[in-house]
């Protein structure tokens, strides 16, 4: 069997050669037959219906239980009505359950498959359709057999650069063992390799009187009459002169030639003036370096207290760097609020309020009242005795406690903040009774915005 289809492999490839011979004699010009192509198309082989045409009914199965595969191709014309093609397929499908009958893993097949393609139209025409006949050879789950297959196509020619096919085939084994009986259906495109396409008609034109050839000095294509820079080249838009940055302005104009610019500038690029990378067109302040978010001006100061801004508390009203920018607090309203919070006491271990601390309380109360733009950061503070965040949570619960206190006696709680930061930040050493007393505090942090 194996001789019998090598020699079937060679009969083909031979008359594949004597035809390319036949056709360099008839000499075809281009568009008369088929270029030669390069395709590829998707396929789907019908295992199971040969079986059922054996068995009388020819039932196929339907697409989902057909094996998918994928196909390259070689085409080229040998005559206006006969084309040769080389296909090389790949095909997923259980060889090994064909003749055992038990299903096992998907192999691939790999097919190739020389064959000849005979139209009755010229191969220029947009549809022709086509009966194929050839010889092919594949390896199928490590054996080799062969088959012919046999069948009919259609094809699109799209200007001879693009090709379109549709098939089917019926392919019969010549080793049954191997390989069994199946239809085979494809679908693809093939595209132009070889640039040989159909040689457009040229149009016959009337003779064209020459004119006199005229000065052009600088080879620019624009006679030195109309030039305007004959010694330069040039484009026609410039009146042949040159414009080496591109920017539409010649360069005998240009006052930046290497630079693209604009005509207000002579050609140069819109300046930035205070080098603030804000070009002066869109700088509102184009003396002054500034910000883009302002326009190319500076950060503004609207109450002009030499603070921009951006890190001034109070923007509209003027004030002092050190209070950001807001007014400054007077110093007796500071200290007398520093010592109220150094007078503040509590039950040990609590968040209760002794009755020595009211008067001090009452004082800040006082002075909030008398200061309406007046606020007050209440902070608690712990030792480093015990448990951290028990710490913390008896520290905040303390700054509320003195916040309650100030709500009661009249201060709006939008004008006090209470945090408890535990043993953070202490003021004394706590390794002695005395530095330990000094850090269980609170303080009263004023400010006015």
């Amino acid at each position: 069997m194996k001789q019998k289809l090598i020699l079937l492999i060679a009969v083909t490839l031979l008359a594949a050669g004597s035809f390319g011979q036949t056709k360099k004699k008839f000499n075809f010009a281009p568009g008369q037959r088929k270029p030669a192509l390069f395709g590829i198309a998707f396929t789907l082989t019908d295992f199971n219906a040969p079986k059922n045409f054996g068995n009388g009914n020819g039932t196929t199965l339907p697409i989902s239980g057909m094996s998918a595969g994928v196909s390259v191709s070689y085409w080229k014309g040998l005559t206006p009505f006969i084309d040769f093609s080389t296909r090389l397929n790949g095909i997923f499908h259980d060889y090994s359950a064909d003749f055992s009958g038990v299903p096992g893993k998907t192999e691939i097949g790999i097919e190739l498959e020389p064959t000849f393609n005979i139209r009755p139209l010229k191969d220029q025409n947009m549809w022709a359709p086509f009966v194929t006949a050839g010889i092919g050879a594949g390896i199928y789950t490590g054996r080799m057999g062969g088959y012919v297959p046999l069948g009919v196509g259609l094809q699109l020619n799209a200007g001879s650069t693009t090709y379109f096919f549709l098939q089917a085939q019926y392919k019969w084994s010549i080793t049954p063992k191997v390989v069994a009986n199946n239809l085979f259906y494809s679908l693809g495109f093939a595209q132009n390799i070889s640039g040989d396409a159909p040689a457009a008609k040229q149009a016959v034109l009337p003779p064209v009187a020459t004119a006199p050839l005229l000065k052009d000095s600088d080879g620019d294509g624009i006679p030195d009459d109309t030039d305007a820079c004959p010694e330069l080249k040039g484009t026609a838009a410039l009146k042949g002169c040159p414009d080496s940055d591109g920017d539409g302005i010649a360069d005998k104009d240009d006052k930046c030639p290497q630079l693209k610019g604009l005509s207000k500038y002579a050609g140069c690029p819109i300046p930035d003036t205070d080098k603030d990378g804000i070009n002066d067109d869109e700088d509102r302040c184009p003396t002054e370096a500034g910000l883009a978010r302002y326009q190319g001006c500076p950060v503004p100061d609207n109450d002009n207290d030499g603070i921009n801004d951006e890190e001034d508390k109070c923007p509209t009203v003027a004030g002092v760097a050190a209070n950001m920018g807001c007014p400054a607090i007077e110093d007796a309203v500071i200290d007398n609020i520093n010592k109220a919070s150094a007078n503040i006491f509590f039950a040990n271990g609590s968040a209760r309020l002794l009755t020595r601390s009211n008067a001090s309380l009452n004082s800040v109360a006082a002075i909030l009242q008398a200061n309406p733009d007046l606020k007050i950061d209440i902070n608690g503070y712990t030792d480093n005795q015990g448990d951290a965040e028990k710490n913390r949570a008896l520290s905040e619960a303390r700054a509320k406690a003195v916040s309650e206190y100030l709500i009661k006696k009249g201060v709006a709680a939008s004008r006090l903040a209470a945090e408890g930061l535990g043993n953070e930040n202490p003021v004394a050493d706590n390794k002695t009774a005395a530095g330990r007393a000094k850090n269980r505090r609170i303080e009263l942090r004023v400010r006015n915005y």
